[in-house]
């Protein structure tokens, strides 16, 4: 089966938007199976500007197919302002082209007002949550009190299960956090006016739909949001979010077998960053850190957050190739590297007075991590017109090769530029 899943394999905003509406081109399905909107995935198509953070980053190209699966936590309002932004645009001109499971998970207003009533009763120990109602909306499932999609074409019993759930979440607003809290027949009004619109894009079984169109033999995306180093399990715990953003993950939030996989391509950037709080070892609060944000436009699209930055991290790599089983590398943001007379690679750290190549599990220890720098010979051509692999200046050759050669793992796919065209190719993502 020809499944291949897109993953980040830094702190997130990696380029996965991008990669995914390339490599679009070539499938016939792409499947987002785990996070919310408070991902933010930016294409640029023509020099158009698209910011999606629900739905797939397939729905660009007419003929894929896009589906929201059971992992996914999704904001009424927000998939409803993505899915009319669209239709504005001139895409997803039918219905059949984007389809939800009834699985996933709903994030109602109350979530988003309890997710931000935390982060604010948290003072200078905050996470950095986006505010979207995230964890609180995984909370609910986890607890079995969740609603889910399907239960928006069942109104005789939504309401009830609605006024169960605000009993729980009134009391929190109120009498822990001192907030506003929600009326039932608000949420309901609110709720039901968004049924007539979203009843077309309504699947039963999206597990069964995906496993059919893989039998046959149909070429499927899984695609991820943010990054490995935010893994709820894995990632710099408890500055994470609230999913699992590993490859593993799209298994369980698509309802597909691990052996449907064939690759696992990991999007790195050729530097790091990263938003909100969290250990981040090779972040450079200096000019040079300050030239790679202002060059790499290294602002949040969800949030609209700077973006912190330092050097490409070869130690958080390596373990992010190991938790995916990554099979191939996407590099991207190439093109912000120019002109920096020396570059950076971070290829051990130093903890505890010993110098190690493996990445602490622990936020506590990866806070005291001194990082380890080898630098190369920059370049200063501009690299955003090239159009072929062997236009590329030495020096940049030199560093994607290090690079490559230090994860054990092919970099195929080059990205120069924010544009769709703006992509290099080292070997097809599809096998002939």
């Amino acid at each position: 089966m020809s499944g291949i899943v897109i993953v980040g394999a830094q702190y997130g905003d990696e380029g996965k938007g991008k990669i995914v509406d390339v490599f679009s081109d070539h499938a016939d399905f792409v499947v987002r199976f785990q996070g919310g909107s408070n991902a933010g995935h930016t294409l640029v198509v023509d020099g158009q500007k698209v910011v999606l953070h629900l739905v797939p980053s397939g729905i660009l190209h007419r003929d894929t197919k896009c589906v929201i699966g059971p992992g996914v936590v999704m904001d009424l309002d927000g998939l409803v302002a993505e899915i009319q932004t669209l239709e504005k645009l001139g895409y997803l001109k039918s219905p059949d082209q984007l389809l939800i499971s009834e699985l996933a998970t709903l994030i109602l207003p109350y979530h988003r007002a309890l997710d931000a009533a935390r982060e604010e009763s948290l003072s200078d120990q905050k996470i950095g949550t986006t505010g979207k109602g995230i964890g609180p909306a995984y909370e609910d499932r986890a607890a079995r009190r969740a609603l889910i999609f399907g239960d928006l074409f069942h109104p005789e019993t939504l309401k009830q299960k609605l006024e169960l759930i605000l009993e729980e979440k009134n009391a929190l607003l109120k009498q822990v956090y001192g907030k506003k809290t929600f009326k039932l027949n608000d949420l309901l009004e609110d709720v039901q006016s968004k049924v007539k619109l979203l009843k077309d894009f309504r699947c039963t079984d999206t597990s069964l739909l995906v496993h059919k169109a893989m039998k046959s033999g149909k070429k499927v995306l899984f695609e991820g949001a943010q990054g490995t180093l935010l893994d709820i399990l894995h990632g710099t715990y408890p500055f994470v979010t609230s999913s699992s953003t590993i490859a593993g993950s799209a298994c369980t939030g698509s309802g597909i077998g691990p052996t449907s996989i064939s690759k696992v391509i990991g999007i790195m950037k050729a530097y790091t960053t990263r938003v909100g709080a969290g250990p981040f070892p090779t972040e450079m609060n200096d000019v040079i850190g300050a030239t790679l944000q202002k060059t790499g436009h290294e602002f949040g699209s969800t949030t609209g957050r700077p973006r912190r930055c330092g050097w490409i991290d070869i130690v958080a790599l390596k373990y992010a190739v190991r938790l995916n089983g990554i099979t191939n590398l996407a590099l991207m943001k190439l093109d912000v590297l120019s002109g920096f007379e020396r570059i950076g690679v971070c290829t051990h750290y130093r903890l505890n007075g010993e110098t190690t190549s493996d990445f602490p599990v622990t936020a506590a220890d990866l806070e005291k991590v001194e990082p380890v720098i080898e630098y190369f010979p920059g370049w200063k051509e501009d690299l955003t017109k090239l159009n072929s692999l062997k236009d590329l200046p030495r020096n940049a050759t030199n560093f994607i090769d290090f690079v490559g050669n230090q994860l054990a793992t092919p970099i195929d796919v080059i990205s120069v530029g924010p544009d769709r065209e703006q992509t290099l190719w080292v070997k097809p993502l599809f096998s002939a």
